[in-house]
């Protein structure tokens, strides 16, 4: 099976459907701040059209479990992508609220941070970003991939590995060939402005992974 790929910060419902067609095995709209974060209704929306075998993510911050739920019931999510303050009581806690599986989000500077373990064994993926001190994510900013390989090797395969953090269709096959993860993330780095997807580097990226998952 090759790598699977996220589309994420999808402001519009014509981004979510090139998405769909290219075979992206995720879509991903934000609440969790920035410029491309929306209402739950609008959401709903961008998502409307996406057929059923493409997963929905969320991606949420420091919203309270009971939040998440409502947003999880109206958009239709099959996936919650948590970044802010992440561990595994949070996780736990948000097992038994939410019928979605559950992807907290760690972000890199350079080793993995201790207590990774905890994460793994709580969660049903793990998502690598890269560290910003302004912002959780879209920054656009990649980290040092090679200095966490091989602590990847010894957890892959218990969880999916989901990369992000400044993949764009010019170095994605670099990160798969050096992480080797199940599922790759993009966003700003198909957009020609935050939240407006470039529908040919949408497409160049899907190509660029293609040929990645076959070379690999």
């Amino acid at each position: 099976m090759g790598v699977e790929i996220k589309f994420c910060g999808l402001t519009r419902a014509e981004d979510a459907r090139v998405a769909a067609s290219l075979g992206a095995s995720y879509v991903g709209v934000i609440f969790a701040g920035g410029p491309r974060t929306l209402t739950p209704e609008r959401a709903k929306s961008v998502l409307a059209h996406v057929p059923k075998p493409v997963r929905r993510v969320g991606v949420f911050a420091n919203q309270d479990g009971p939040e998440i739920r409502r947003i999880v019931d109206l958009v239709g999510l099959d996936v919650v992508q948590l970044h802010g303050e992440v561990t595994e009581s949070r996780i736990a806690e948000l097992r038994h609220l939410v019928p979605a599986a559950i992807w907290p989000v760690v972000r890199v500077s350079g080793a993995l941070p201790a207590g990774i373990r905890s994460l793994i064994d709580a969660s049903d993926g793990l998502l690598l970003d890269a560290f910003s001190p302004k912002a959780l994510g879209g920054t656009g900013l990649s980290f040092g991939w090679a200095a966490v390989a091989t602590e990847l090797r010894a957890i892959r395969g218990e969880r999916p590995i989901i990369l992000a953090g400044g993949l764009r269709p010019e170095n994605v096959g670099d990160a798969i060939a050096e992480l080797s993860p199940d599922v790759v993330d993009v966003s700003s780095g198909v957009e020609s402005a935050p939240g407006i997807k470039d529908h040919e580097r949408m497409r160049a990226f899907r190509d660029a992974v293609l040929h990645a998952s076959i070379s690999t």
